[in-house]
């Protein structure tokens, strides 16, 4: 009996998932690999300054497009007032820690179902530090995004602190935010002519 199907037997729901939906996509995955491959999509649009507002909606997934979004999510960048900004939002490496901390916690509540393990509590604080030498251009060599980013999880859960580490570990290999940023990954940026 694996862990999943053991964690299927304890109830229909562990830690706000439903288990049965869990292991009948793990089952249509298994039977046909194609259904793995996603899509993800956001579009932005610059308004003036450092605001720019990004949408997001459609996307392509389990080998269709998906149509259950009926509005899209819409976030507004911005920049604080010492990066010339007005608050407009949170900016876009906040942003990017709060993709991390999002897909970080997902993905360890996820396998933490999968393992049969209930969670009573769980927060995060991420702090990422930024020499900003390297997005001005003023010094080669700085890099003109995070130098570090640190993540503390505070979790409390009906296992052992074995358990818990080994979790971790394997959250933080499989969270597709995190492995994004862990390993170098190719982004192509072209300018579409008109």
């Amino acid at each position: 009996m694996t862990a999943m199907s053991a964690a299927a037997e304890k109830a229909t729901y562990l830690n706000g998932l439903n288990v049965q939906a869990a292991l009948d996509t793990i089952a249509a995955l298994k039977a046909d690999k194609s259904l793995a491959k996603f899509q993800f999509r956001a579009r932005n649009n610059w308004v003036d300054g450092g605001e720019n507002r990004s949408t997001i909606r459609d996307f392509y997934g389990a080998g269709q497009e998906d149509t259950s979004r009926p509005m899209p999510f819409e976030f507004t960048n911005g920049e604080p007032p010492v990066l010339l900004g007005n608050n407009e939002g949170a900016n876009p490496v906040e942003f990017l820690l709060h993709a991390l901390a999002g897909c970080v916690t997902t993905t360890f509540v996820l396998h933490a179902m999968a393992r049969g393990i209930t969670i009573r509590e769980m927060s995060t604080e991420l702090k990422g530090d930024i020499d900003l030498r390297g997005l001005l251009g003023l010094e080669e060599g700085v890099p003109a995004g995070y130098e570090q980013i640190n993540i503390q999880m505070h979790v409390k859960a009906d296992c052992s602190d074995e358990e818990l580490d080994d979790l971790l570990r394997y959250a933080q290999q499989h969270s597709p935010v995190c492995n994004t940023v862990c390993r170098p990954v190719p982004v192509v940026i072209e300018r579409v002519k008109a």
